[in-house]
């Protein structure tokens, strides 16, 4: 047998249709456009509607990369949906996923590393694709940040909102596919990102409600010094033992954390001759969704071609990090 490897087959999204303006967000929080444009770099973002819950928008990004694969739901071995803002405590939201899809052959898990998680589930399912030579993967970041939003704090309703991305991962001949990945953990910074009641150390009661114990939360300033400080060494490293440099990145897809936060990381990185894909301007932080959001319109506008060097970039609460450097193409 030639030689395999494991790489992405397909990409998909799904934003909602609920288009939110600078305006309106500007009004809600008490500051004005052009202060919210010039902080982060986003000019709109979309909110879910009313029906529509984290497990609708993953199904809906989930069927487009289905789609453009050309298999059926009965066709994938695994569902890996990564959130931190799931449908209910449980079950977890990737069974919902699996019931939407009618993909009932598929063992189905959930993983919660905020916006670094699509990259974690991407190293989940290398592994499981590694399996067997058929096995095939459906991964997928989706959150809904909408309903978690404290308005009145303009350091987090400004940049989050709602969507969802996916891939499909199975094996590829070489020298296509999955080159390296890079995960790292720092609980000693888990303070800095947030959600303070609704868990058993402190359940939802009418008191943390009045309080506002169930808004996200998120030490913005110890979150760009976090980011400043450890991002750019593991991009670094990854590129280092994969035998190649970062000037040799064709794309950087990164989690879409805020627009001048990630010039200073593509600067401090040594990236500023890769295509660093930028969704957030339209879509807002989309926390687990933002790399695949970003890594589906990449594919789908042609800019990615095969051979290309795509570096994949997720950073976020826990604090954590999680990178992966592929070669793109799938042979077909």
């Amino acid at each position: 047998m030639s030689e395999r490897g494991i790489g992405i087959l397909s990409t998909g999204s799904y934003l909602p249709k609920a288009e939110i303006g600078n305006e309106e967000v500007a009004e809600r929080v008490g500051v004005t456009a052009e202060w919210i444009e010039r902080k982060t770099q986003i000019r709109s973002r979309r909110f879910a509607a009313s029906d529509e819950a984290t497990s609708d928008l993953a199904a809906r990004a989930g069927a487009d990369a289905l789609e453009q694969a050309g298999l059926s739901a009965d066709e994938i071995d695994y569902i890996i949906v990564s959130t931190s803002t799931g449908d209910f405590p449980q079950p977890p939201t990737s069974y919902l996923v699996q019931h939407a899809l009618g993909a009932y052959g598929a063992a189905c898990f959930d993983v919660n590393v905020v916006c670094s998680g699509f990259v974690y589930a991407l190293a989940l399912a290398r592994s499981l694709a590694a399996l067997t030579p058929d096995t095939r993967v459906l991964v997928i970041g989706a959150d809904l940040y909408s309903r978690i939003l404290d308005f009145s704090d303009r350091k987090t309703a400004v940049l989050f909102a709602d969507g969802a991305g996916a891939a499909v991962v199975g094996s590829v001949p070489a020298p296509y596919g999955i080159i390296g990945i890079d995960l790292a953990s720092r609980g000693d910074a888990h303070h800095l990102i947030r959600v303070e009641a609704g868990g058993s150390r402190n359940p939802a009661t009418a008191e943390t409600v009045a309080e506002g114990g169930h808004f996200f939360k998120m030490d913005g300033r110890g979150v760009r010094d976090f980011v400043a400080e450890h991002v750019p060494p593991a991009l670094v490293a990854l590129a280092g033992r994969a035998g190649v440099g970062l000037g040799q990145v064709d794309h950087f897809v990164p989690h879409q954390a805020n627009g001048v936060m990630l010039s200073e990381v593509v600067e401090r990185a040594g990236l500023s001759n890769a295509r660093t894909h930028r969704t957030l301007k339209k879509y807002g932080n989309v926390g687990s969704a933002s790399v695949p959001v970003a890594l589906d319109e990449a594919n789908r506008t042609g800019a990615l071609s095969d051979g290309d060097l795509v570096l994949l970039a997720g950073f976020g609460g826990g604090m954590s990090i999680g990178a992966s450097l592929l070669t793109w193409g799938t042979g077909a």
